[in-house]
């Protein structure tokens, strides 16, 4: 019987002052650790079954996960800072503090998956030797308003909402609370696939949804809109890269991923049929499953790397 791995917990400041609330769970020594970055609106606790699967599977990984600034018990800071580049930066912050060396695995969902790929950008130089594998779960590289529900970020009615929270905040946080209980079907089907969902899967969903704060929300939409990381996506045929996304994903549809797999060669690109943009919710052993093959590629090309520089030496 699998034992739950005793969770670690550690606060870890950013480069402008924000305390992260960082998670680690596994050996201390493992030789590779995986970061685990959740998504917009949601927390650590997204993570739960998928990380719980990896460190059953995968006993010789260290699995890390934290709270974005302004989501879980994360701090807030100013909304100016509710960006991705900045988000980037924070993953920066926690890597040099709780994996200063060793390789490490990225693996994001979602808008976590443009935080992982905004760090790439950000530290090109890190692919290879830090950097050992990238995970990209339901997210895309550019163009994040022109599929979908995405494509409801060019209407006005965003930028109305955006000029309320901030004239308003309060006001609209408790009008938030009301609107998330309406419009609870509406957001079962942009979350979901066309799978059974468990009870405890929507109230988890719902619960981190109602949980954030409306100036975390809105404030990213903004960072969503200008979004293009796709000239880093040929940096990522260096390495080990599994890209999965769920074929009736309505918030970046499989299309995203395409794109993706196109510009990086030899990546492993999964598609769960019928689970949604929440895959790593409605999914998370096949989830697992894939991230543990990105684990066992990124842990063998490492030791044929070493292997080769032993043999020039």
């Amino acid at each position: 019987m699998f034992a739950r791995s005793v969770e670690r917990r550690a606060v870890v400041s950013t480069d402008d002052g924000v305390a992260l609330a960082v998670r680690e769970y596994g050996r201390r020594d493992a030789e590779l650790t995986v970061v685990l970055v959740h998504g917009h609106c949601l927390r650590t606790e997204s993570w739960t079954d998928v990380r719980d699967a990896l460190l059953r599977d995968n006993p010789e990984a260290r699995v890390v996960c934290y709270d974005h600034r302004g989501h879980g018990d994360s701090a807030a800071a100013s909304s100016r800072t509710y960006n991705l580049e900045q988000l980037g930066h924070d993953l920066r912050s926690v890597l040099d503090a709780v994996a200063p060396s060793g390789p490490v695995v990225l693996v994001g969902h979602s808008m976590g998956g443009m935080t992982v790929l905004t760090y790439v950008g950000q530290n090109p130089h890190e692919i290879g030797t830090r950097i050992v594998g990238v995970g990209l779960i339901a997210t895309a590289a550019s163009g994040l308003a022109d599929a979908g529900f995405g494509r409801l970020l060019r209407h006005p009615i965003i930028a109305a909402f955006q000029a309320a929270v901030r004239r308003a905040p309060r006001l609209m946080q408790r009008a938030k609370r009301v609107a998330c209980k309406v419009f609870a079907p509406v957001i079962r089907i942009a979350e979901f696939g066309n799978r059974k969902v468990s009870a405890r899967v929507l109230a988890l969903a719902y619960a981190m949804h109602n949980e954030t704060p409306i100036v975390t929300m809105a404030s990213f939409l903004s960072s969503f809109m200008s979004y293009d990381r796709t000239d880093v996506l040929p940096a990522l045929s260096k390495i080990p890269t599994m890209i999965l996304c769920g074929s009736a994903d309505l918030m970046t549809p499989p299309s995203h991923s395409v794109a993706m797999v196109a510009a990086i060669d030899y990546a492993d690109f999964v598609t769960i049929d019928g689970a949604g943009h929440s895959v790593i919710l409605e999914q998370p052993g096949e989830v697992a499953e894939a991230v543990g093959r990105l684990i066992r590629r990124a842990g063998g090309a490492r030791r044929f790397a070493t292997a080769e520089l032993a043999l020039v030496g």
